[in-house]
């Protein structure tokens, strides 16, 4: 068995880097778009609803291969030449990619997100509304919070899935870890060395995140109880 020299290596963990990347910007752009589908489902006005139910369920019935490679191929088509121009000049691969990584993600995440603002009692919310908030005021400064800390184990969950699906860029030329592993694997025909060291960066990544999940956790249940006591 050959293993990679330090040049391989190297390229993997700028593969890797490229990887923390796009999962980050995707992460903060999913996490903001499911917040606002959130607030606007909330909302008493059926159409609201009704849009959020079908971007909830366009997302999760359609692959997220399909999504990237629609973002990739189709959405440019619909942007003024010039535009479209200046965004192939500047890393669109990467752009695009995070985008349908996001908006793949925010609907999960709304979900996860709805399903704890179910568990607050809407007494809490009538109060707010009592002392003289609006609708915004309540979701942002009451409702909101304590729905996303009662959330976080499912959103570590979502965090995961999202580390790993930076994969799918591949297909687009995103060049992240999965798209560098076998670029090396075709180079060498060193297959086995190749993806066991892209395997321990994805395995350690996903420590990492699951660590900082348990972090977050740990820390809302300890300020939880102390507010308690």
């Amino acid at each position: 068995m050959s293993l990679l020299d330090a040049s391989q290596y190297q390229t993997l963990l700028s593969g890797m880097v490229t990887t923390v990347q796009l999962f980050l910007v995707a992460w903060v752009m999913a996490f903001a778009v499911a917040i606002l589908l959130t607030v606007v489902r909330a909302t008493e006005l059926a159409p609201c609803r009704w849009f959020v139910d079908a971007y909830v369920e366009y997302h999760r019935n359609v692959p997220l291969l399909v999504q990237v490679l629609f973002w990739y191929f189709g959405m440019p088509e619909l942007l003024p030449d010039g535009f479209r121009g200046w965004l192939y000049q500047h890393n669109a691969e990467m752009s695009l990619a995070a985008i349908a990584l996001a908006l793949g993600s925010a609907a999960y995440i709304a979900e996860d997100i709805r399903s704890g603002l179910r568990a607050i009692p809407f007494t809490q919310f009538e109060a707010a509304r009592a002392l003289g908030s609006s609708y915004l005021q309540c979701m942002r400064y009451v409702i909101v919070p304590q729905a996303v800390r009662i959330s976080i184990p499912p959103l570590v969950s979502r965090a995961l899935l999202l580390f790993k699906n930076t994969s799918v860029a591949m297909a687009i030329g995103v060049m992240e870890l999965t798209y560098q592993a076998r670029e090396i694997e075709n180079e060498t025909y060193r297959t086995f060395a190749t993806f066991a060291a892209a395997t321990i960066m994805y395995l350690a990544g996903s420590l990492l995140i699951m660590f900082i999940g348990w972090r977050v956790n740990a820390r809302y249940k300890l300020n939880r109880g102390g507010h308690g006591a």
